[in-house]
């Protein structure tokens, strides 16, 4: 595993649904997503910061997006899907995941935010390649095999009055 250092470059790709849903579910609390990022980058070299979002209409959001983007992240926004028998769907992952690839030619680490276990086989795919992956999440409701897939998890249940608003 590359250890850290100061010329490390660092690209933060923040699932903002799957944190959102965590720290409401955990702690019926937000995300501070200013703090998240001062971890995630740790005094190194940020290149990138991408958070993830799904429109879904509700009146807060856009306050929301523009918050993101004056911390510093920019905002990648997807509509809602809605199907004729009323399910609804969107999810970022792919778009996660080629961003995370295409980056990593371009970086030194990638800090992945989310929970979400699909992301395991790109974070083995990153560091095949050389790429550091750190994972941030919240242990309880972070996928096991993302976590060991990692070189290092950040669990931010540990620093709830950290990472929480």
């Amino acid at each position: 595993m590359p250890p850290i250092h100061p010329d490390q470059r660092v690209a933060v790709l923040s699932d903002a649904q799957n944190l959102y849903h965590s720290a409401q579910t955990l702690y019926s609390q937000n995300v501070d997503y200013s703090a998240l990022l001062e971890k995630a980058v740790q005094e190194r070299r940020l290149v990138r910061a991408v958070a993830y979002v799904i429109r879904a209409d509700s009146p807060e959001e856009e306050s929301f997006f523009e918050a993101l983007e004056d911390i510093g992240f920019e905002t990648r926004i997807k509509d809602i899907q809605t199907f004729a028998d009323g399910s609804k769907k969107a999810d970022w992952d792919v778009g996660m995941s080629l961003d995370a690839v295409t980056l990593a030619t371009k970086v030194d680490t990638v800090v992945l935010c989310t929970g979400d276990g699909d992301f395991a086989r790109l974070c083995e795919h990153l560091r095949q390649e050389g790429v550091r992956v750190e994972v941030m999440g919240f242990a309880e409701s972070t996928s096991e095999t993302l976590r060991e897939a990692a070189d290092t998890f950040v669990d931010l249940s540990e620093r709830e009055e950290t990472f929480l608003l």
